[in-house]
């Protein structure tokens, strides 16, 4: 069926995807910060590019509403770090927007897609409570694998706040937020133009920016 295909090919190029990130992230002599560059350039190109060849008319949606999003997404890093001075990105030879990585711009499509387009096949099966739940569940299970790792290439880190390995604890509901608010942004402008998916990605930034901020100041400065 159409539903299956889509699922499968959606599987099928993620995962080779995560495949082919292993062998450029080992690629010696090369700075982290360009070899993240190539990785988020290639998803961002591949993915519209896979979704019109095999007709996935969906995902074109979900990655021009994911992209505009990680732009605006540099924001809130940009705060946390040159603010809050909580998140660090160290020298990775890559151009900088501010205090933040260039590539950031365009990273945070990858995690944003998956997110949206599963909570999207789990609204199909179930319910739109339950795509909620699992949007809140991608949420926390990627960008808490990302936080425990990323460190290592090296990218961003966390400093100065309390810590669950290398997760910063202030984070983690504003990172659930983020997820089900991406769903519920994207729900509202589906099959509009880009104009109601800037607006729509722009409340979902400032929710997550100020979610941030409430949740840094509850936790480390009155909890603490």
């Amino acid at each position: 069926t159409r539903r299956s295909s889509d699922l499968r090919d959606a599987l099928l190029f993620h995962i080779v995807f995560s495949v082919l990130c292993v062998p450029v992230l080992l690629v010696p002599g090369c700075r982290a910060g360009l070899k993240l560059f190539i990785l988020v350039l290639s998803y961002n190109i591949a993915l519209p590019v896979m979704a019109k060849l095999r007709g996935h008319a969906e995902w074109t949606g979900i990655w021009l509403f994911a992209l505009i999003l990680s732009v605006f997404q540099v924001c809130p890093d940009w705060f946390l770090s040159a603010q809050l001075g909580v998140l660090v990105f160290p020298e990775d030879g890559f151009p900088r927007i501010g205090t933040v990585s260039g590539y950031m711009a365009g990273l945070w499509t990858i995690p944003v897609f998956i997110i949206i387009y599963t909570a999207g096949r789990v609204r199909q099966r179930f319910s739109g409570r339950a795509a909620y739940g699992a949007a809140a569940v991608a949420a926390l299970v990627i960008f808490g694998i990302s936080e425990q790792t990323v460190w290592m290439l090296p990218s961003w880190h966390a400093i100065q706040v309390t810590m669950i390995g290398h997760a910063a604890v202030y984070i983690i509901v504003p990172e659930i937020i983020l997820g089900m608010s991406c769903v519920y942004a994207y729900e509202r402008v589906r099959g509009r133009g880009p104009a109601a998916k800037v607006w729509a990605a722009f409340m979902v930034m400032l929710l997550y920016l100020g979610s941030a901020a409430w949740f840094y100041f509850f936790i480390e400065r009155i909890i603490l």
